[in-house]
């Protein structure tokens, strides 16, 4: 089939073979008098896939000379074209989006004017800044109107890899913290001590605060600033033997790990939820989180606590992603800002 290149556009004129182009997959938009207007993205895949030529001033256009025009008049284009041709690829109906997100993707058998769309989708090369701000805008401007975001990364090789994004309230099922009584700790250089046997008890028993050496529990110093805050533990500096303050225990703990005071408002924040939070070290991440007993069951989340202005680069939140399927657990970016922790669970998905 043959269409007519104009300006940015590709026009079939013949009205069977715009009706036959249309009606297999619906691509472009049918016009009045019958012609069909194609986009530059659908032309170059309706060319590659051999069933349209392109004409313009008597010669015809093949997919790389409109690749080239596409690139000059739409900054990115390549990016986007290498998504909408994967996504048709695999028999979706796929049109453009409203910017700043790119794509309307239909399901399997659905028609753009009958059935509602499947996702709306954002092409981002692997070298753009992962702005957690931006995304979370997205976000809501697909919530707005009840559809699904899915994120399509493309790579230096040019593979496409989605990702699934969506907010989400993590819950645990521990119970309040008994504020009747005090326990008594040591400050270490890094760590809090509690050597009394009836308070390490109260602390790991219920909670499973900090890990039992022997006789002895030992709390990380983000567990201590925790229970020194809400009254349950009594400090004493194992050098000077003289009561050590929350703001002094945070002064110490900001000169080990400067982002601090963010991990412990994630953290709070977690146990406010009734989760059991433990560190993510071996994780490659702040935390991971548990539902209920540690002894019973695998942590379901690895939390990684970030700033309300969070951004780095995409490789690294594809290597997050991937750790946490691979021991089978959800990463979270806990987003902390003044008045809340956000969290936004990021997943390897397959459409």
């Amino acid at each position: 089939m043959t269409g007519q290149l104009h300006g940015t556009h590709v026009i079939v004129q013949d009205q069977s073979e715009a009706s036959q182009i249309h009606n297999k997959g619906y691509y472009g938009v049918p016009q009045s008098g019958g012609p069909l207007k194609l986009d530059l993205m659908e032309a170059i895949y309706l060319v590659e896939s051999g069933r349209l030529e392109v004409e313009s001033d008597g010669g015809k256009k093949d997919a790389s000379h409109l690749m080239r025009l596409a690139h000059k008049n739409s900054e990115g284009f390549e990016i986007r074209y290498l998504v909408y041709r994967e996504l048709r690829s695999r028999g979706y109906v796929v049109k453009l989006g409203q910017p700043p997100l790119d794509f309307r993707v239909f399901p399997r058998g659905g028609t753009p004017n009958k059935t509602p769309s499947k996702w709306w989708v954002s092409a981002i090369s692997e070298r753009r800044t992962f702005d957690l701000a931006m995304l979370l805008e997205d976000l809501d401007r697909t919530a707005d109107v009840r559809k699904k975001l899915l994120l399509a990364v493309v790579d230096e090789e040019s593979d496409v890899t989605y990702y699934d994004v969506k907010r989400v309230v993590p819950r645990g099922r521990v119970g309040a913290i008994d504020l009747s009584s005090s326990v008594d700790g040591l400050l270490m250089a890094d760590r809090v001590l509690v050597a009394d046997r009836d308070g390490a008890g109260a602390l790991h028993g219920g909670h499973f605060f900090g890990k039992m050496i022997g006789p002895t529990l030992q709390l990380s110093l983000i567990e201590a600033a925790f229970l020194v805050d809400i009254g349950v533990l009594k400090l004493t500096d194992s050098k000077t033997n003289r009561p050590v303050t929350s703001a002094a225990l945070k002064k110490r703990a900001r000169s080990f790990q400067p982002d601090f005071d963010l991990r412990l408002d994630a953290f709070k924040d977690m146990k406010g939820k009734g989760l059991i939070v433990k560190t993510g070290f071996k994780y490659g991440s702040h935390f991971r989180a548990y539902e209920g007993d540690p002894a019973k069951q695998h942590a379901r989340y690895l939390v990684h606590a970030v700033p309300k202005e969070f951004k780095t680069m995409w490789p690294e939140v594809s290597r997050a992603v991937r750790l946490a399927h691979g021991v089978k657990k959800e990463i979270l970016l806990g987003r902390v800002s003044e008045k809340e922790v956000e969290y936004v669970s990021i997943s390897r998905y397959r459409p």
